[in-house]
């Protein structure tokens, strides 16, 4: 039977590492980006007993995989065993021990498996499978190491470390479910605001018009330390017919005025509200460098963003830090630009939009949940942010960098107006040219994870070895 063995120290000490594991939220950081996971359930947490459910695909096969937890020995050990799933037999034993010097600790996973008919399979599937799971665990060790890091920071940044309460609107959302695991693997004490059957600890709200919009229980936000707004109708997917602009304008500025008015009608308003907003407010501006004191430009994005911005009002007026996190193309595998351009690019399909000029300011996923803990904790901070990598770049080297780390060729440039017919008004969102600045965060001191396109692209895409990550692989 394969055994996999995966070992890594960290710059924390064990019982800082075990806690990572143990809070909700570490199952979604360590699941691959790369492969399409869907949590179905989870109970009793990592504990004797504790179980979780999930769907995911081997290549085109769908599968449910329902994994039982057992050997737990607080601070130093415990075990998840397959009960069903794709292989035939896989326990996985996650071993936390003291380092060599003082505060640091090392994991050690180690993985027993066997496939069906494995004499035979194993024979076919073997290689390709060891590489999967070398980089797995190489991925699995360097992000705990990085939310590890980001945790340090957060705690640094706030001018007294301590336990927050933090509301989040569009926690399902890329940001918003990235940034719910961040906190809750912190130790913090996440609200999440809901549209269904709230479950404890969660608001119910209906923001929007019709028979239920406008609603949220009074006093819900009362006593939370931050209050986080990223609910919004996804701009990236589907066509911009009437209906969608409308439902993409309304999700943002009429949840955002729900918001800012509950806030400012209660007796303990959060200390601060941050906002989502989008790059887009500056239209098309071509070669101008834009900081936050550029104004604001033209287009349906730019108006929306605009009035988006203008709902949170309410809120400043009785006092509250405002913050609007004007965030640039965030990059994740599975949400946004990344998703639309993956397939194609893989394929070797990739085009240049237009003529390949425009300036795209994009941003790493972590980095875009780093910037909100650091507006969050910094009590000077106020009013937008642009949340976008120092490093822009012209679409044209976006699309050439994409091939290149999926070591595919460009196909050619596609005109803009094939991209017109073809995306109608959304084509806006992919040849305005809006070279934006992060010029509040460069002077506030924040440090970007992933200031280079080909980093990020690599990260986002699972692109890591072991040797890259700095983990120890052996087989037996």
């Amino acid at each position: 039977m394969p055994t996999l063995i995966a070992r890594s120290t960290f710059p924390v000490d064990a019982p800082t590492l075990f806690a990572w594991h143990e809070r909700p939220g570490a199952f979604q950081r360590l699941a691959p980006p790369w492969q399409e996971i869907r949590l179905i359930s989870q109970s009793g947490g990592i504990r004797d007993g504790g179980s979780v459910v999930f769907r995911s695909r081997a290549g085109p096969i769908p599968f449910t995989w329902h994994a039982a937890h057992s050997g737990f020995l607080p601070g130093q050990r415990f075990v998840d065993e397959q009960r069903k799933g794709p292989f035939a037999h896989w326990v996985h034993t996650h071993q936390i021990t003291p380092g060599v010097m003082s505060g640091t600790s090392v994991l050690t996973d180690t993985v027993q498996f066997s496939l069906p008919m494995h004499s035979l399979t194993w024979r076919f599937a073997g290689p390709g499978i060891k590489r999967d799971l070398e980089r797995l665990f190489a991925f699995r060790h360097a992000r705990t190491k990085a939310d590890l890091a980001l945790h340090a920071d957060f705690a640094a940044w706030q001018p007294s470390p301590q336990w927050l309460r933090v509301g989040v609107s569009g926690s399902t959302g890329a940001v918003g479910s990235s940034l719910c695991a961040i906190l809750s693997t912190a130790g913090h004490d996440v609200v999440r605001l809901v549209r269904r059957n709230p479950a404890p600890g969660e608001i119910l709200w209906h923001p929007g018009a019709g028979p239920k919009g406008g609603q949220i229980a009074q006093g819900a936000l009362d006593g939370l330390d931050a209050m986080v707004h990223l609910a919004g109708e996804p701009v990236a997917f589907g066509r911009w017919t009437k209906r969608k602009r409308d439902r993409i304008r309304s999700s943002r500025v009429d949840g955002t005025r729900l918001i800012a008015n509950t806030i400012a009608a209660s007796p303990k308003p959060p200390k601060v509200l941050i906002v989502a907003s989008g790059v887009g407010i500056y239209g098309d501006r071509g070669e101008q460098e834009l900081t936050e004191a550029a104004g604001v430009g033209s287009g349906f994005l730019a108006e929306v963003s605009r009035d988006w911005e203008a709902a949170a009002e309410p809120a400043r007026a009785a006092g509250v830090r405002v913050v609007h996190l004007r965030i640039g193309v965030a990059l994740v595998r599975r949400h946004g630009l990344l998703k639309a351009l993956y397939p194609w690019f893989r394929l070797g399909m990739g085009c240049v939009p237009g003529e390949g000029q425009a300036w795209w300011p994009w941003v790493d996923m972590d980095d875009v949940v780093a910037a909100t803990l650091f507006a969050i904790a910094k009590p000077e901070l106020s009013g937008p942010i642009n949340v976008v990598a120092p490093g822009v770049v012209r679409s044209g080297d976006f699309a050439r960098t994409l091939a290149e780390t999926l070591d595919r060729s460009l196909l050619a440039k596609l005109p803009a107006g094939l991209l017109q017919v073809a995306l109608g008004d959304k084509s806006e969102a992919l040849l305005v040219s809006c070279r934006t600045m992060p010029e509040k965060l460069r002077k506030a001191g924040f440090r970007f994870s992933a200031p280079e396109l080909a980093t990020s692209l690599k990260r986002q895409l699972g692109i890591v070895t072991p040797e890259s990550a700095d983990v120890s692989i052996q087989w037996r």
